[in-house]
């Protein structure tokens, strides 16, 4: 293992020409990143993750019971030991053949028992009450370390000049605030990485757990290799537009519409701005054109700006969904139903809905019920989707 260590950690690779690991090596003068302090973010991340529970519980409940938040979740299906068979052992989406067999066996006609697999496919979609807390933690945490971020670097040389990132390294100091920074955006983001599997399932689940991977490898790396300086200012930059995306988000749970519109057309403003605009002009101007001049090349430079466009790129992907959901949104005179990201009507877009969904009783195969239940809820947009598929759900 610790050949193993050593040919991973070579210093030929991730460090510049003429700097070893032990001009990286903390003294009695100064202090300087040590690759054992992000051990410290393991037993940080269960904390946060127990914090969170907590919180959840005892602060964000009652606040969304004051608020009027709905509790109950969405509409329980009809029990029924064969279909609930069918559900759990076979298929949770029946196709057109299996849908004409369970007619027959059961004698409800097919527009009931798809009904029934609708209801009972969100049965298993979380409360609002329980997406609301889930937002107000996630509220809670970005507005807390974005205000500290924001709070230490504007002390910082670099937030005002980035040539300043690389101004006598690899000899910068670990300030104790830029420590206490790092390992606890970097403990959040290993919580996120576990509790992603019990959360809120998103659409865009595969997209988030590789935006967390990155981000927890460019904190990691950037930290060992005292790349910090660039590290903050990346942080703070990202940390933006999430505070202002999970307050629309509670305004939206809280039914407080025109809020959440105007936050959401704020969210998508910061997001694009800082995301399209600063983000490529300030992080990656430095890291691509500004790092290389200051320090030459070396192989980690090329693995730390893989990852930066790696991120840089979810941006664009993102943002492309913003702005597809704005146009289509004003183009149909719905600002109202926007969905910017994953999130701008997850309430409605995480339920499966249809306008013959609120019959909970089914009805005998006869011509007239066939008659009766051909579906409407397409033409009029009761099911809440104005982007559809095209938007996914969470960053």
């Amino acid at each position: 293992m610790a050949g193993i260590l050593a040919w991973f950690w070579n210093e030929r690779f991730w460090l510049p020409h003429n700097v070893t690991w032990a001009d990286l090596q903390s003294t009695e003068e100064a202090a300087f990143p040590q690759a054992e302090d992000l051990y410290l973010a393991f037993p940080l991340a269960f904390c946060i993750f127990m914090i969170r529970l907590l919180f959840e519980r005892f602060i964000a409940k009652p606040c969304a019971l004051g608020l009027k938040v709905q509790a109950n979740g969405p509409q329980k299906a009809q029990p029924n030991a064969i279909l609930e068979k069918v559900f759990t052992a076979i298929t949770k989406h029946p196709d057109e053949k299996r849908l004409e067999g369970l007619s027959k066996q059961l004698d409800w006609d097919v527009r009931s028992i798809q009904r029934w697999f609708r209801q009972r496919r969100n049965q298993e979609k979380p409360s609002t009450l329980t997406k609301f807390c889930e937002s107000m933690w996630r509220f809670t945490f970005y507005l807390y370390i974005f205000t500290y971020g924001v709070r230490f670097l504007k002390k910082t040389p670099w937030l005002w000049n980035t040539r300043q990132c690389w101004n006598g390294y690899p000899y910068q100091p670990l300030m104790p605030d830029l420590h206490y920074y790092y390992i606890v955006e970097l403990s959040f983001y290993w919580s996120l990485m576990f509790s992603q599997f019990i959360d809120i399932k998103r659409k865009d689940f595969g997209i988030m757990f590789t935006h967390h991977i990155v981000t927890v490898t460019l904190i990691t790396f950037s930290y060992v290799t005292n790349l910090t300086r660039v590290g903050t200012l990346t942080l703070c930059l990202h940390d933006a537009a999430d505070v202002v995306l999970e307050a629309a988000k509670m305004a939206n749970y809280c039914k407080c519409q025109k809020l959440s519109d105007l936050l959401f057309l704020t969210f998508a403003i910061v997001f694009i701005v800082s995301r399209l605009g600063i983000y490529p002009l300030w992080i990656l101007n430095t890291t691509l054109f500004e790092l290389y001049e200051a320090l030459g090349n070396f192989p980690a430079l090329w693995v730390f700006n893989v990852l930066l466009v790696i991120l840089q790129i979810l941006h664009c992907f993102w943002s492309y969904l913003i702005i597809k959901a704005a146009y289509k949104a004003i183009s149909k005179g719905k600002a109202g139903k926007w969905n910017p990201l994953h999130v701008a009507k997850d309430d409605r877009s995480d339920i499966e809905s249809s306008s013959d969904e609120e019959e909970t009783v089914p009805r005998s195969k006869t011509p007239h019920s066939a008659i009766s239940t051909n579906g409407t809820s397409g033409a009029n947009g009761t099911n809440g989707y104005l982007t559809g598929g095209t938007c996914s759900e969470e960053h």
